[in-house]
């Protein structure tokens, strides 16, 4: 690779490191991803991959971390952006993009982050705990009836079923748009306009 596409970098050596051992972990899973593996996908010495990351888990909480801040961010600006429209509306939608634009990041959540017993589950919670709340809070705005703790669940329900939603559509109806998804997405969770 040429030092024009940043691979000589630090910055570039850890991004690309990153988006090997996204893209493998997602199509075998974390246990099944060597380091020998994502320094070969990343076209980098398998030193680089510790000399950048530590270990494979320090890795894998960084993918998680960096993955996760992301979609929080991405929830919390699409609110700021359609302040009218109903929050659990925006919040799906953007799911759903976040899903199409990072597709192995989704898979790597929908397979890996809910396992237990994992080194990096305690580090992850927070982050986690985090991007469910901003759905526990748009459930609330629609439903200011709701207690908090009933909030959080159906958050939670609400983000897993557009997860698992956003997953089967480009795995098996690629040829759909967004926005011809959402609206039925919308209808299966009760979201739907009146």
């Amino acid at each position: 690779m040429s030092a024009a596409s940043g691979s000589t970098t630090a910055g570039g050596t850890r991004r690309h490191i990153i988006e090997a051992a996204v893209g493998l972990i997602a199509d075998r899973g974390f246990t099944a991803t060597s380091v020998d593996e994502i320094a070969e996908a990343a076209g980098v010495a398998k030193g680089s991959v510790y000399y950048n990351f530590g270990s494979k888990t320090e890795l894998f909480t960084d993918i998680l971390t960096e993955g996760i801040a992301r979609l929080t961010d991405g929830l919390r600006a699409a609110l700021g952006r359609e302040p009218d429209r109903p929050a659990v509306e925006v919040l799906v939608a953007e799911l759903l993009r976040q899903i199409r634009d990072h597709p192995a990041f989704a898979k790597v959540v929908a397979a890996e982050v809910f396992r237990t017993g994992r080194d990096w589950q305690a580090s992850i919670r927070l982050l986690h705990d985090e991007a469910i709340r901003v759905f526990a809070d748009g459930v609330l705005a629609g439903r200011p009836a709701t207690s908090a703790r009933d909030a959080e669940i159906m958050g939670s329900a609400v983000f897993g079923a557009t997860l698992v939603a956003g997953l089967e559509w480009l795995a098996f109806q690629p040829d759909r748009s967004l926005e011809d998804v959402l609206p039925a997405l919308l209808r299966a969770i009760g979201a739907e306009r009146a």
